[in-house]
């Protein structure tokens, strides 16, 4: 069973998660439909509602494992008007909108904060869990998204410059996924961290977060 505990630190993840996967997913259609592919838009996919975006087994993964996944959002290169520049642009949308969220949640808080110090009650401690956990989260998912694997959005800056190996290129899209959950299943059994994502999510959120302290004169 889930303890008081547990269940209300997963109720403060749950913004933050929710907010990210959102925004990431909807940034990806939206860019695609600026690109000149409508195949999201007519999907549904150009839209902040969560139940649009979140798959619930990845949902549930992202909460109990720490990685997961949302639904894919499908376009269709041939109705791109660049194919090549636009494929990266809307790759880079999801992981971009994750680090422009974490940014503004850190100025966010940063303001809260200064304008309310000092505080003791259980409902700004909770205010607080929740901003600090959608802030690392968010920054979280920029990093976690840039790694060059598929199915993760990185993995398109290298399709796109393999484009001109077509053997290679085949390969690595057909083979990347599988590659990919073997580091992460290994990471799960081992307990070895093949994928130092922790590190640059702390320095990106410490930063960010000291810099706006420094601002505001914290």
């Amino acid at each position: 069973m889930i303890d008081h505990l547990n269940l209300t630190r997963i109720l403060e993840y749950l913004p933050g998660i929710i907010l990210g996967l959102t925004v990431h997913e909807a940034s990806h259609a939206y860019v695609a439909q600026l690109c000149g592919d409508t195949t999201s838009k007519e999907q549904g996919r150009v839209s902040l509602n969560p139940l649009r975006h979140i798959d619930l087994l990845g949902f549930i993964m992202l909460i109990v494992a720490g990685f997961g996944w949302a639904k894919p959002v499908q376009f269709n290169e041939l109705n791109l008007k660049n194919p090549r520049k636009d494929v990266i642009r809307i790759s880079l949308a999801g992981p971009g909108s994750n680090a422009l969220l974490a940014i503004l949640l850190s100025l966010t808080y940063t303001v809260v904060m200064h304008f309310f110090p000092g505080y003791h009650n259980r409902t700004m401690l909770t205010v607080d869990n929740i901003f600090m956990y959608a802030i690392y989260i968010n920054w979280g998912l920029f990093v976690f998204n840039l790694i060059p694997i598929p199915p993760l959005d990185g993995s398109h800056l290298l399709l796109t410059y393999f484009r001109r190996f077509p053997a290679l290129y085949a390969g690595f899209y057909r083979y990347g996924s599988y590659f990919f959950f073997g580091i992460i299943l290994v990471m799960v059994v081992t307990g070895i961290n093949l994928l130092p994502i922790m590190p640059a999510v702390q320095f990106l959120g410490n930063g960010v977060l000291s810099l706006f302290g420094s601002m505001f004169g914290g």
